[in-house]
Formats: structure tokens, sequence, C-alpha cells
């Protein structure tokens, strides 16, 4: 951000940096309200993490609030390359929002297509100095949506989607644990205090697996369809974790069919229950590897950026 009088001068002796800071110190120093040629102005100091040095690294850019997110530009004027800042969110988008009157953790989208188009024009119908400058370089200049990790002071959390999906896993985490209980109950022999009319154990195993099964099939294929396309659009670092997934959704749908088959094929008092259950934690194991990897991954992301599914 370089000062400016309207006048043609010559600034290859700049120091940005040091300027930078300046208005870094007074944007602190007076809770984002600004004197001299940026009083009046909507700022924030944006903190991202270096691509390539992993240190904080801060930049004063002008914010806009557009559908209730904070929106930063990534114009450097009208330079044909993007400011360093715009980098770093693409190794990291986790990045820390300091608007003078609240200070925050985001996570640092960037629409494509024609969702930038329309998100481009209305920054421009706010800030029409942006329009210009766009038409002065041939990029086209990103626009970044700051999602607030966390509720801002005194509103509740809303519930994302990245909640339901960890509540997803929790069911079919508990789904898994009630397996390895029946299991348990024929390995310890208890199976032989269960009689008619109740189902015996191998029936009780094979009735649960039914509905575990078909929700295990589901829950990926609707993650890979509907959920995690935008994730891997809008976040450059995540594309990476969010193609990983979608192979690890391969070897999960191997999974299901592997228990079901272990379980339709237990026949109490022929099969081998120690056999088959450690063939059955050695399957449950690799599905919380997938679980824990993919709340890792792409929780937070999906929390900032897309409410919980409603139903009923």
């Amino acid at each position: 951000m370089k000062p400016s009088n309207g006048q043609a001068e010559d600034w290859s002796g700049f120091d940005v940096s040091a300027f930078q800071r300046q208005v870094i110190a007074e944007f602190r120093a007076n809770n984002g309200k600004m004197t001299g040629m940026f009083e009046g102005w909507a700022l924030a100091v944006l903190t991202t993490i270096g691509a390539k040095t992993g240190q904080p690294r801060e930049a004063i850019l002008g914010h806009l609030e557009i559908d209730g997110n904070g929106v930063v530009v990534a114009s450097a004027g009208d330079a044909d390359h993007n400011p360093a800042w715009y980098h770093n969110i693409r190794k990291n988008p986790i990045v820390t929002v300091e608007t003078g009157e609240d200070t925050y953790k985001a996570i640092a989208a960037i629409p494509q297509g024609a969702a930038h188009d329309k998100l481009f024009e209305q920054v421009v119908a706010e800030a029409p100095g942006y329009g210009d400058y766009q038409a002065k370089t041939p990029r086209q200049i990103p626009v970044i949506v700051l999602h607030r990790i966390e509720a801002a002071p005194g509103e509740e959390r809303v519930k994302g989607m990245g909640d339901w999906i960890v509540e997803v896993h929790d069911w079919l985490r508990g789904e898994l644990r009630t397996l390895r209980e029946q299991v348990d109950k024929v390995e310890e022999g208890a199976a032989a205090t269960i009689t008619r009319p109740e189902p015996d154990i191998g029936q009780q195993m094979r009735i649960h697996c039914l509905s575990f099964c078909a929700a295990l099939r589901r829950h990926p294929v609707r993650e890979d369809v509907a959920v995690f396309p935008p994730i891997a659009e809008q976040f450059p670092a995540l594309a990476p974790a969010v193609a990983q997934l979608a192979e690890q959704h391969k070897v999960v749908a191997e999974l299901q069919d592997s228990i079901q088959t272990l379980v339709e094929g237990f026949m109490p008092g022929e099969s081998d229950p120690v056999e088959l259950r450690a063939e059955l934690e050695r399957l449950s194991g690799e599905l919380e590897s997938h679980f824990d990897f993919e709340e890792q991954a792409v929780v937070t992301a999906l929390n900032a950026t897309a409410p919980a599914p409603q139903y009923g």
C-alpha cells in the first residue's frame, strides 16, 4: 500500500515494509481509526503464515463486510502479480483478522468462477476503485472471504457441516463398538445364555450390521458428490487432503464389504470367535484412522462455510 498525492512521482526507493509497519502501528494504537491519507477508510490487519518461511506476516488491507463476512481483495493496486499475502493463504488458509473493533481467527476462502464474479461485482459496488484496478491488469484479481472460525462475541455458534460429519462419524464409531461388544460376548461364551425367541448372537450381529454397513456405504458417497468439491475449490491448501479422502473412500467401501462379509459369514459354534474379533478390530482401526484424518483435514473449513443439514 503506497501513499499517493495524486502526482506522478518516482517511488523506486520507497520502503513499502516500513510504511506498512507505520500504518499498522497507527491502526492498532487507535483501534482502527486512521488519520491523514487513510482517514475514513475501512481497513483490517491480516496476519498470515508465510508460505516459504512459516512465520507470521502482517498486511494492512481495505476491508469490506459482504453477506456477513469480512472480504479483502488481492489487488496489489493494478500490479500484474498477486500480493505475497495471497500466496500465503493459498498455502495456509488460517489467518488472524483485526478490524480495530474486533480480532478473530478466520479461514480464508478464494471463490472461483461464477462465485468470484458475483462477489467481485458486490465489491466494486461498494468500492469502485477495485474495478479500476481490474481494468488495468490482465490478471483476474482474487477476492478473499474471511470466514470466522468461532462465533462473534455475544452470538450463538451455529452448528456447521463439519459438526454434522463428526456426529455421523461418532454414530458409526458407536455402531462399531456395538459390533465388537457382540463379538466379545461370543468370545467369552456369553452367547450360550441367549435363547429363543431372541435371535442368536450371529443373527443379532447380522441385523446390526445391515444398518451400520448401509450407512457406511452412503456416507462417503454423499461427501464426495456434494460436500468436498466446493472445499477443494475454495481452499487450495486443502485440495490434496480432499483428493486423498476421495481415494480413502474407495478403501472405506472395501472395508464395508469386508465387515459385512465377516459378520454374515460368522456361524456360532463353528466359526472361530477369536479370529473374528481380531479381524473386526483390524478393520475398525482402519475406519477410525480415516475418520480421524477426515476430521482433522476438513471440519474447520466445513463449519466456517456451510451449516449442518436440517432434517424433519
